[in-house]
């Protein structure tokens, strides 16, 4: 998993292939809302169900956000970001409605930020190793599942996303020092819920917090 480097970007030169399906799409172009769909939707969906921890609403937020850039194509300001960094603001502020209206469940966090790291577990497809896996898992989803929502958008646009800190602070509308704070808040929050659990399962968060410093 790799991150760019917060001080060279490229999100912003002219051409962003999304802006070009975008303003295709808005003349009728059904091909090019199409292909922008299927190139935005996937990392949205994900986004929004990291946060969310429920699958209807995850696609209700992820149309709401298209719909909306859609219609307000105007209203993007190339300026301030990336179309998908502008896609990614939507999303949450459109997730951020619906946790308001309701009380969501827990579900498979680690799947649903990508986190790409494999823990240190025996070698090979025996029971023992499974099970191994199958526990560290479990005890990350135990210990994210107790980040607040801010702090759960946080990990989620840094790694699910890979945004750098800067594009995170566009997304989240705050400085770029308060992004790495509420990264680094997650990561304290994680390793104290982690203090119970198995030595393997704090070696993966160790390991990912390494991967991403």
């Amino acid at each position: 998993m790799t991150v760019s480097d917060p001080n060279c970007s490229n999100s912003n030169l002219p051409g962003d292939p999304l802006i070009d399906l975008l303003r295709r799409a808005q003349t009728g172009d059904q091909a090019a809302y199409t292909a922008f769909y299927d190139a935005a939707a996937s990392s949205l969906y994900r986004l929004a169900y990291s946060i969310l921890l429920h699958t209807e609403d995850a696609e209700d937020v992820v149309q709401e956000a298209l719909v909306y850039a859609f219609r307000n194509l105007h209203r993007y300001d190339p300026a301030r970001g990336s179309v998908r960094t502008w896609l990614y603001t939507i999303t949450i502020s459109r997730c951020r409605n619906a946790r308001r209206r309701k009380w969501l469940p827990t579900t498979a966090l680690s799947q649903l930020l990508n986190l790409g790291v494999e823990p240190t577990v025996p070698d090979g497809h025996t029971p023992e190793a499974a099970a191994a896996r199958m526990g560290v898992r479990e005890a990350l989803e135990r210990a994210l599942a107790t980040l607040s929502p801010r702090l759960r958008e946080a990990i989620a646009l840094r790694y699910g996303q890979e945004l750098t800190f800067r594009e995170m602070a566009e997304v989240l509308e705050c400085p770029q020092k308060t992004a790495e704070s509420r990264v680094r808040v997650a990561h304290e929050s994680l390793r104290a819920a982690l203090r119970t659990e198995s030595a393997e399962s704090q070696a993966l968060l160790e390991e990912l917090w390494s991967f991403q410093a």
